[in-house]
């Protein structure tokens, strides 16, 4: 009896192994089968082109899952797309930071643009000027406004004894006539201007040769002008006559620099004088570059315009 028992065990035992194998190799067959199947089908895919029968099948799945897709896309898209919208508003304002950047820069340009081009014009009235009146000019910039508390009207300007300039020497700007020098250091020197009070240049009347005295008002407005008071009391100078300067080379003023046009004529019979109002030539609120006049040849530590236009 247990010989047959153990026997019908085994038995019942290999049966089911039986059974085990044949479900793994269902598993296996289908598997196999499916994989051939797939293979058959690219092959008619991509041996068809666009010929492939399998395109109406796939034109058929596409309409039918195409819009589930596309909702399944849009859904997801904002929670996909979060990493990305945050490293694009980083590099959003980085480049925000550098078109703001870029554009005060541009600002500035255009800003400067109209200052650094006046002040080439001025440069460029300087060599006219020199040519003009037949005299070198050393130029240089006015660097500051002497405090009006000292009861003098002058400016400082960026060249001195080591351009050249020594007291006395005549200033001008392409307009006309600004001034003469005071005192120099190495690297600057002080410009008295012609509208100071106390300020007195010898003039000349373009029309009549007539000369005279040109006194300054202590205004910086163009408009108060300066006084000029003929030495021929009975002489008249007319409105509109241009005024220039009678001095002479060695003099604290050359002579021949234009000073400005006549405005304005008074009589005094009191003093049986006459006496005009002249409007300067030059703006002295507005003064920048300004030229020294220096003998030819004078050794100078800058670049010096020549009488005919020439630096050197």
């Amino acid at each position: 009896m247990a010989a047959w028992g153990g026997h019908d065990g085994r038995e019942r035992r290999w049966k089911g192994l039986d059974r085990l194998e044949s479900r793994n190799r269902a598993p296996r067959s289908l598997l196999v089968a499916l994989v051939l199947a797939s293979v058959t089908l690219i092959t008619l895919d991509v041996s068809g082109g666009g010929d492939s029968p399998l395109e109406p099948a796939r034109r058929v799945v596409g309409e039918a899952l195409g819009p589930a897709e596309s909702a399944a896309a849009t859904a997801v898209r904002p929670f996909t797309a979060v990493p990305d919208w945050f490293r694009s508003k980083g590099d959003l304002a980085e480049e925000v930071r550098e078109l703001e950047a870029s554009n005060a820069e541009l600002r500035g340009q255009v800003e400067l643009a109209g200052f650094d081009r006046n002040r080439l014009e001025q440069y460029d009235g300087l060599t006219a000027a020199a040519a003009d009146l037949g005299s070198a000019l050393v130029p240089a910039r006015v660097v500051a406004m002497g405090p009006r508390q000292s009861q003098s009207l002058t400016v400082t300007i960026d060249a001195g004894s080591a351009a050249g300039l020594g007291p006395d020497m005549t200033v001008v700007n392409d307009d006309g006539l600004v001034g003469r020098v005071l005192r120099v250091t190495r690297s600057t020197a002080t410009v008295l201007l012609v509208i100071d009070p106390d300020s007195t240049v010898g003039g000349r009347v373009g029309s009549s040769m007539e000369i005279g005295f040109v006194t300054g008002s202590g205004s910086l407005d163009q408009e108060t002008g300066l006084d000029l008071r003929l030495v021929d009391d009975a002489s008249v100078p007319a409105r509109g006559d241009t005024v220039v300067t009678w001095g002479s080379t060695t003099g604290p003023y050359a002579p021949g620099v234009p000073i400005g046009t006549i405005t304005d004529v008074y009589s005094s019979l009191r003093e049986a004088s006459q006496r005009a109002v002249v409007k300067p030539f030059v703006d002295f609120s507005a003064l920048d570059v300004v030229g020294v006049m220096v003998p030819s040849g004078s050794e100078s530590d800058r670049a010096v315009i020549e009488a005919d236009g020439s630096l050197r």
